[in-house]
């Protein structure tokens, strides 16, 4: 009797996690390709993060942010692939950002980083420029300003203070700007 109980909670438990977790997926892959870079890669990770998240389901508090939820184990485990592989971040100096930042605003549009913004699944340039980021800011900037995700959210999924999402976002759009700059132009978002 307690097996056709436990087969019927399973079912339940699956229906409701299937309700919660599925339309997130598309979200999920989005951000896991431009982590990884890698179609192959990126479907791995939606597995392994789906998998992880039915797993511990039962620990989920339904009223809270699931995309949120969601998003937090998919960065664990990509940090935890990072940390493996012990690729230490690039790091970038904020005199250079700030110096390239100075020189590509000297003919000034700043419109068209949220022009761009807008159109980022839509060219290979912005894509591009995303992949050149380093780690942390690109994780930052997919979560915020693609994902749009909270601040407070982001800052849960990535495991960091709020204040050092708010600086990794400023510096990855920084980066982003200036590495845009020209193609803004080209698709007339920017003057010049």
């Amino acid at each position: 009797m307690s097996s056709v109980r436990e087969e019927a909670e399973g079912r339940n438990l699956r229906a409701e996690f299937e309700d919660w977790a599925l339309p997130v997926a598309p979200a999920l892959y989005r951000t896991a390709h431009r982590l990884t870079r890698r179609p192959e890669d990126a479907r791995d990770l939606v597995q392994e993060t789906m998998l992880r998240a039915y797993r511990t389901f039962q620990n989920f508090q339904p009223g809270t942010n699931v995309r949120a939820w969601l998003f937090t184990i998919l960065y664990s485990i990509v940090s935890n692939e990072w940390r493996r592989r012990q690729r230490a971040p690039e790091e970038v100096s904020m005199d250079v950002i700030e110096e390239r930042f100075a020189k590509a605003l000297r003919t000034p549009d700043i419109d068209a980083e949220s022009a761009l913004l807008q159109r980022i699944d839509a060219s290979p340039e912005i894509d591009s420029a995303l992949r050149g980021l380093p780690e942390d800011y690109r994780a930052a900037i997919l979560l915020v300003d693609v994902e749009e995700l909270s601040y407070e959210d982001a800052a849960g999924v990535l495991g960091c203070p709020v204040g050092t999402v708010r600086s990794r976002l400023h510096r990855a759009r920084k980066l982003l700007f200036i590495a845009l700059r020209d193609y803004a132009r080209r698709i007339g978002v920017a003057e010049g």
